[in-house]
């Protein structure tokens, strides 16, 4: 083996000989384990959730496939309608065109292009990332096959009455000019004004004055309201006032949305223009007044002198207006909650429009009733209170988009505006029975993305038609998701597979927290704290990763303070790490919680690991190399060799109750225990007395065939999580196995064998690990040499010290370098010494010609002192209001501990010295 482990010669050639090879395709004889990839967008690039989530889901079929199961990782890409539409109209941009100089069925097509020749990126990202996805399956959102399960899907509701199209109020983005769901609106607070505006009564003397964020909107102002208990305000209930800046009058009217304490008390109604607002409109049946066309200008029914102005325009004209009519009574500053469209970064604005919509009230209790029998279980099941929640409170679904790229809403109008669904025109003439006399002209409109995503599960496996796919793998096992689209997207796969397959689409549904920064901040652009899990695969340079996150910014000045954060994050660029290290901490980070703060700390320890492993093995194929190993009879096994595996049994039990726990953290921690600190720190240590010294052959067999039994088992052990490594260093080992697949993705994974346990041979290495440890930490504390050969003295303890003392000798002298040892007789007089306590058994080191005692005092005063500077800081920084109430409470919580510890440090330093001037 190389000397040095190279991640990055060896990835790309391991990944190209599986899938070549088939590896990643089902169809072994065990139970049908299936999962289906939450799909990409086909514009996307892998962020640090992809990678997260992938490695999750790439464990979980890793060790399925492993058991022997019929296992299968449904691929496939979304069409992701608004970010793909995006990309090329802004290539037609740089060309001076817009869509429509294309028209709809060219724009399409040149879609279509930029997917062939510059889409799936993201494809190859995921094969970097080690993921064994079925690429032979590979869908697209758009793929004929599933467009036709789309379209039936659509056609079957619309025909039920469970689809229907009606004028509501949706989140528009007026530089798209369309509607866009919850999920891709971002909010955020944002710097403003609150205006206090008065409205005159129509008759007689007095005003209301109201307060809004938004004047322009009153424009479409249909009453203002005020709390039903408000005593300032209920002489006004029922009055009519003069609506400023129009001829228009309109009521006040009483409803308890009101807030009595916020502004006035008095609240303007715009049902038109705000979701709250609507509500109250539809209660009190208020005229909905839209002000706008779909670019958000003020539309031809409102005053001439506004008529044609852009939003901001509208406002900065409606301040003035006021303002000389003497209505805006006072501007105060404030700080509001702006949406804006994730995709464009355009305030998204509360608009009025006729859409598609979906009842879902119907298919809500069916998803509902399936969690609450168990037929799907919700991991961790703290989630399934906000799951029911959402569903009890569930509002129908906008369907509908104002694009061109996506699913056509296979819907046809006559001239007569009445609406008939079907495949094609054709099919709707049949089912209608209208004579081809009839006019026909389809909807523009295209479905909402998460309409087809929410049938993935079935339509991927080839639903509606009876595949052998979908009968082998429907319902799926398990889906990997964030918290985040429980709602958007878990909770109406549900409901969609319940409604046309009569079953749940997953049994279990695991659902992650969020990777956050190492400070549990959100990774943005604007913050500057995103990082590529490529980039931490490969490494990237300062100068590279300045230009990454400082170019396209959406907000101007930005680019100085991220330069600055990232000098300060990585001031020599971001190290290669490799995939292995990469998958492995997201493994020990997936804890249970709703944030992850992924810390570059946490990869340099696991890059580490990779380096220890193969060492570990260079290692052990340095010991057996030409030698011929067999195995061993029990009797020729040492106590090492007797404990390595009876832990590795134990480690192997815990692994499998992790995985079915869906417990990765604790996955990953077990592993790294039992490789890092069992095999490699103790059992590599303790075989060599056996290796390099006059040990009978059969002995030394034993030791040989143990270490390669034990390494051989971590590496499939280790498999699902560090897939890389594992297969390079298992193709070495193999030879002197008895394993005979041809790679270790389809090796069976290690099972727990009652024959490993040894109860005795662990006590026996427990005790012997103890006493070795409390020497090494006097050794440590006096400052003596590890490699400097001592003297111990032993006193009192059990008989069972005894007897272990005697029968591990050879190996405690070899492990705590101990020249001498023997059992103090009962009155016997000790020399000066450290000593150190293992329950009865006291451990005495005497340290005459051991230490300099002069040197060794002048070092631990000269320490003292400085922990004794340190600890008086941190006790005035917490003795200091001003630094206790200001700092961020993590900082202050650390500094804490840190007086904890430092004062438990000064302890111990003054007894060291104690015992020094003793000597």
């Amino acid at each position: 083996m190389e000397k040095t482990y190279l991640p990055h010669q060896i990835e790309k050639t391991w990944y190209q000989k599986w899938e070549n090879k088939g590896y990643f395709q089902h169809g072994q004889a065990g139970i049908s384990y299936c999962i289906v990839i939450p799909p990409p967008n086909v514009t996307g690039t892998l962020h640090m959730g992809h990678g997260f989530q992938d490695t999750l889901m790439d464990v979980l079929i890793r060790y399925h496939r492993m058991q022997g199961d019929n296992t299968l990782w449904q691929m496939g890409t979304d069409h992701a309608g608004i970010a793909t539409q995006m990309v090329v109209e802004r290539q037609l941009q740089q060309e001076n065109k817009t869509r429509h100089d294309l028209g709809r069925e060219a724009f399409v097509e040149r879609v279509w292009e930029w997917k062939a020749q510059s889409g799936n990126q993201i494809c190859q990202q995921i094969r970097r990332m080690g993921c064994s996805v079925d690429w032979s399956r590979e869908r697209f959102t758009l793929d004929d096959d599933l467009s036709h399960a789309v379209k039936k899907v659509f056609i079957d509701l619309y025909r039920e009455g469970l689809i229907y199209r009606g004028k509501r109020l949706v989140n528009w983005d007026p530089s798209l000019c369309t509607a866009v769901s919850d999920l891709e609106v971002v909010s955020s607070e944002e710097t403003g004004h609150l205006w206090h505006i008065d409205y005159p009564l129509s008759q007689g003397n007095g005003y209301l004055t109201v307060a809004t964020t938004r004047p322009e909107t009153l424009l479409g102002d249909a009453a203002v309201a005020v709390h039903p208990d408000d005593e300032r305000y209920q002489h006004f209930i029922g009055k009519m006032l003069r609506l400023p800046l129009t001829d228009r009058e309109i009521p006040v009217i009483a409803d308890e949305y009101v807030d009595p304490a916020f502004g006035s008390g008095c609240v303007k109604i715009t049902p038109a223009h705000d979701f709250n607002d609507y509500a109250v409109g539809l209660r009190h049946q208020l005229p909905m007044i839209n002000i706008f066309t779909p670019t958000a200008h003020i539309n031809e029914n409102m005053p001439a002198s506004y008529q044609g102005l852009s939003r901001e325009k509208a406002r900065e004209k409606v301040i003035i207006d006021l303002t000389q009519q003497g209505l805006l009574a006072k501007t105060l500053d404030h700080t509001l909650t702006v949406p804006r469209c994730e995709k464009t970064g355009v305030i998204v604005e509360p608009y009025l429009t006729d859409q598609w919509f979906l009842k879902t009230a119907p298919l809500a209790k069916p998803a509902m009733e399936a969690v609450k029998r168990g037929d799907i279980r919700l991991v961790p099941n703290t989630w399934e209170k906000t799951y029911f929640q959402w569903l009890e409170n569930i509002q129908d679904w906008c369907i509908s988009r104002q694009l061109w790229w996506g699913h056509r809403i296979p819907a046809w109008y006559d001239e007569a505006g009445n609406i008939y669904a079907g495949e094609d025109e054709n099919d709707v003439r049949l089912h209608y029975k209208l004579s081809s006399t009839i006019k026909l002209t389809q909807d523009n409109d295209v479905l909402d993305t998460w309409f087809s995503s929410a049938l993935w599960p079935f339509s991927t496996l080839g639903w509606p038609n009876k595949t052998p796919e979908l009968e082998t793998f429907y319902p799926t096992s398990v889906l990997v998701t964030g918290f985040d689209i429980i709602f958007f997207w878990v909770a109406r796969m549900i409901m969609m597979g319940l409604k046309f397959t009569q079953q749940v689409p997953f049994k279990t549904v695991y659902i992650t927290g969020l990777i956050r920064d190492h400070d549990g901040q959100k990774m943005s652009k604007s913050k500057g704290n995103v990082l590529d899990p490529i980039d931490l695969i490969d490494g990237i340079s300062l100068d590279d990763l300045l230009k990454k996150r400082t170019q396209n910014l959406m907000q101007p000045g930005m680019a100085k303070r991220i330069e600055k954060i990232t000098r300060s994050q990585f001031p020599e660029g971001i190290a290669s790490y490799g995939t292995d290290a990469l998958r492995f901490t997201y493994c020990a980070l997936a804890s249970t919680g709703r944030d992850i703060r992924f810390d570059i700390g946490r990869l340099d320890g696991y890059r580490n690991f990779c380096n220890k492993i193969w060492n570990a093995a260079r290692y052990v194929l340095m010991n057996v190399e030409n030698t011929e190993i067999h195995k061993p009879h029990s009797e020729d096994l040492t106590v090492s060799d007797k404990w390595i595996l009876s832990i590795l049994n134990q480690t192997i039990a815990q692994v499998h109750q992790h995985v079915q726990e869906y417990r990765f953290d604790l996955l990953a921690n077990t592993l790294y225990d039992f490789v890092w600190n069992e095999y490699c720190d103790w059992y590599l240590e303790l075989v060599k007395p056996v290796l390099m010294g006059d040990s009978p052959e059969k002995i030394k067999n034993a030791a040989r065939y143990t270490l390669v039994f034990v390494l051989e088992t971590i590496l499939r052990l280790l498999h699902p999580l560090m897939p890389f490594i594992t297969e390079e260093i298992w193709q070495r080992v193999k030879p002197l196995t008895d394993q005979k697949s041809d790679t270790i993705m389809l090796a069976p994974y290690p099972k727990a064998q009652a024959a490993l346990e040894n109860e005795e041979a662990v006590a026996d290495l427990q005790w012997l690990k103890q006493i070795v440890t409390t020497i090494r930490t006097i050794r440590s504390e006096m400052n003596v040499s590890p490699a400097k050969k001592i003297t111990i003295l032993l006193r009192k303890g059990s008989k069972m010290d005894e007897v272990r003392a005697q029968s591990l000798a050879v190996l405690l002298c070899h492990l705590a370098k101990v020249e001498n040892w023997r059992f103090l007789k009962t009155d016997e007089a000790v020399p000066p010494s450290a000593t150190g306590l293992m329950e009865s058994l006291e451990i005495l080191i005497p340290l005459q010609g051991l230490i300099d005692k002069a040197a060794e005092l002048g070092r631990l005063r000269k320490t003292l002192a400085k922990v004794e500077q340190d600890l008086s800081k941190s006790q005035s920084k917490l003795a200091n209001p001003n630094y206790v109430d200001k700092a961020p409470l993590d900082v202050v919580e650390k500094e804490k501990q840190l007086v904890l510890d430092l004062s438990a440090t000064l302890e111990k330093l003054k007894a060291q010295i104690v015992m020094m001037e003793n000597i």
